[in-house]
Order: C-alpha cells, then structure tokens, then sequence
C-alpha cells in the first residue's frame, strides 16, 4: 500500500517561513521523481516544485528564490522548505511521486499565510 504524509503545514505571518515534508512508503522511493504541488480555494492545482531522480529541481516562477525542493532518499523524504511567505501562497500542499505509469497523491497540508 503507498501512502505518501505531508506534515510541516500551518499559519505563519507573511514574511515567514515553514518546510514541508513528506515520507513514503510502500514504493521504491529513489526510482521516483517527486513534486509538490498546491490548490487554492476556488483554483486549479498547480505545479510549485519537482525533483527527480537525480536530483534535477524545477520551480515555478512564482516560488523561485524563496524556495527550496530537496530529497533524502535515506529517509524517503521529499521537503520543501519555503521561505519569505506571501497571502498568495496559501493554499493545500500535496505531494506527488511519479514514476513511468505510476502516480501517487498524498492527502495534503494547509499552508496559511496572514499578511
């Protein structure tokens, strides 16, 4: 059985910052690139990071600079850490794994910034 847990969600001030982690389980972790994306009320998802498996990041334009995708496959960990946090980035943060034919979804975190 996967199951990919997202933790590290919350409410910080704008400014802020927060990492986000998600653990897997029951996949090959290193043969899977992995991604955040996030969903807004009342908006699509949307892409915010990847990491494959080599390592190879790709932010979207919004997030780069202030944030940081990264992996440990030790611990079969995907973080984001993210930093100078605006009201725009609130939003569900849900973590991917991907590989060939095979997707996983976790259940997601809130992520509030005040302003």
């Amino acid at each position: 059985q996967v199951q990919l847990v997202e933790s590290g969600g919350g409410l910080v001030q704008a400014g802020g910052s927060l990492r986000l982690s998600c653990r897997a389980s029951g996949i090959v972790f290193k043969f899977y690139a992995m991604g955040w994306y996030r969903q807004a009320p009342g908006k699509q998802r949307e892409l915010v990071a990847t990491i494959d498996t080599e390592s190879r990041t790709n932010y979207i334009d919004s997030v780069k600079g202030r944030s940081t995708i990264s992996r440990d496959n030790a611990k079969n960990t995907v973080y984001l850490q993210m930093n100078t946090l605006k009201p725009d980035d609130t939003a569900v943060y849900y973590c991917n794994a991907e590989s060939g034919l095979h997707r996983h979804w976790g259940q997601g975190t809130q992520v509030t910034v005040s302003s």
